[in-house]
């Protein structure tokens, strides 16, 4: 059974396996998402209770006043066609309803599905330091 949860009560690094998959070879060890979950302002976590282990998750930064933004949703490859990610955005997007900005960066790809909570496409402009994708 697929349980969500809006801490880390319970859960521990070894629980956050298997993410990252198309990273490459440098990516956030399970420690390090564990601090990234740490110390993210709002989580929503899908654990498979009967593996004791955490299958998707999505993280968001905020100033808790006027903005937020959502850099990472993540659900384990075996877990995509389940409805997970959707799950994951909905109770994220309940509790982040309050706020005037919520914004995130997407690949093409994946702007209809964003488009279903509400968001537009826009610009922005980001840097990448690809060589520290493992948090270091």
């Amino acid at each position: 059974m697929i349980k969500y949860q809006n801490n880390l009560v319970g859960i521990t690094p070894s629980m956050l396996e298997g993410f990252f998959v198309k990273w490459g070879s440098i990516y956030p060890s399970q420690q390090k998402h564990f601090e990234i979950l740490q110390n993210s302002a709002y989580i929503v976590l899908a654990v498979d209770d009967e593996i004791n282990k955490v299958i998707g998750f999505v993280n968001a930064i905020s100033d808790k006043i006027l903005s937020v933004y959502i850099p990472l949703l993540e659900v384990l490859p075996a877990y995509k066609i389940k409805g997970v990610g959707i799950e994951l955005m909905k109770r994220m997007m309940a509790q982040l309803k309050d706020f005037y900005m919520i914004d995130l960066c997407c690949d093409d790809r994946h702007i209809k599905g964003y488009g279903k909570f509400g968001f537009i496409k826009s610009n922005g402009m980001i840097i990448r330091n690809y060589d520290k994708k493992d948090g270091k």
